[in-house]
């Protein structure tokens, strides 16, 4: 096991956790070291070049979005979806950014984001190329970076997929049979066996925040899409469908044996349409499966008897 619950579940915007959160990260990524090594100054322009599919779907995943907030400083997990569509426009109308949201230069999202439809660098498909331009144009640094899935990135000069050395944990597993297996032998729960190897790596106190952040994040996305009705992003004109489900089964007391597919499948619905807007959501452990985790556990909780009893309880062993 050497994937924390840190890495699967990262909180950030939609709609794609390869298109919009990598790239964000990685733009953020990018900049940072030209702040803290006091390089901002020398820099008059970016210029960002996109391969594979983060140049084929970009448009429509808001790759460019997510790496112009990026450039302006902004994390995934930190920046205020509501205000990520005023800030692009912003910087087309203005024809610049603040770069690291400190510094101010230059940009032409036309001319500065460059789609390179149908190429791809070697060492992967989804590609990024950004690269720090002072005013006479010439290079002050650049860097390719892979958006590998699931959010995560990888610098080019590293390796791809590289082994993760961390300290061992106690129960070591690498299937589901094994965890069961572990479980069954120590007369452990899943989630105590989880907690025992994350707490090798981390304080528990950390542990618990996060994980309360992430369910908070969870439950924030799922009441937004039950309560927002309109249109989705894009040229499809595909009308949200969670709330008028929602509104139906909360009018009916429905005995059908199905029902509960129903709640979970309005309550899955409302997480990934706010994941089609580009709201704040969780990877789980990617952007397109963020609905089920909260869907499944909001049901829990709102409909199975003794369920926040439970809850409580499991809290307090912690």
């Amino acid at each position: 096991m050497i994937t924390s619950f840190f890495e699967l579940f990262k909180i950030g915007i939609g709609p794609s956790s390869s298109h919009t959160v990598g790239p964000m990260r990685a733009a953020k990524e990018f900049v940072a070291p030209l702040y803290r090594q006091t390089r901002l100054t020398e820099v008059s322009r970016m210029c960002v070049e996109l391969y594979g599919s983060l140049a084929l779907t970009g448009k429509g995943h808001g790759t460019d979005r997510a790496i112009i907030l990026g450039l302006m400083g902004e994390r995934p997990d930190e920046v205020d979806p509501a205000s990520i569509e005023h800030r692009h426009d912003e910087v087309r109308r203005s024809g610049a950014l603040m770069l690291n949201g400190i510094r101010p230069i230059e940009f032409d999202e036309t001319r500065d984001i460059i789609f390179h439809l149908g190429k791809t660098l070697p060492a992967h498909s989804d590609a990024m190329h950004f690269t720090a331009l002072n005013s006479a144009g010439n290079e002050v640094t650049s860097e390719i970076y892979y958006s590998v899935g699931g959010g995560f990135i990888q610098k080019e000069r590293d390796e791809l997929s590289p082994k993760v050395t961390r300290r061992e944990v106690p129960f070591p597993f690498s299937s589901a049979g094994e965890l069961l297996r572990i479980g069954d032998e120590h007369g452990l729960a899943i989630w105590q066996i989880v907690l025992a190897n994350e707490a090798s790596w981390r304080p528990e106190s950390e542990i618990r925040a996060y994980v309360a952040r992430v369910w908070k994040t969870m439950e924030e996305c799922l009441d937004r899409g039950l309560r927002t009705e309109g249109i989705l992003p894009g040229g499809l004109k595909v009308r949200r469908r969670a709330p008028a489900l929602f509104q139906k089964l909360s009018a009916h007391n429905n005995t059908d044996a199905l029902a509960p597919m129903d709640w979970v499948n309005a309550f899955a619905m409302a997480v990934n349409e706010e994941n089609a807007a580009g709201a704040r959501v969780v990877t789980a452990p990617t952007n397109g499966a963020a609905g089920i985790i909260p869907a499944v556990g909001h049901y829990y909780l709102q409909f199975v008897s003794g369920a926040i009893r439970k809850l409580h309880a499991g809290l307090r062993q912690l």
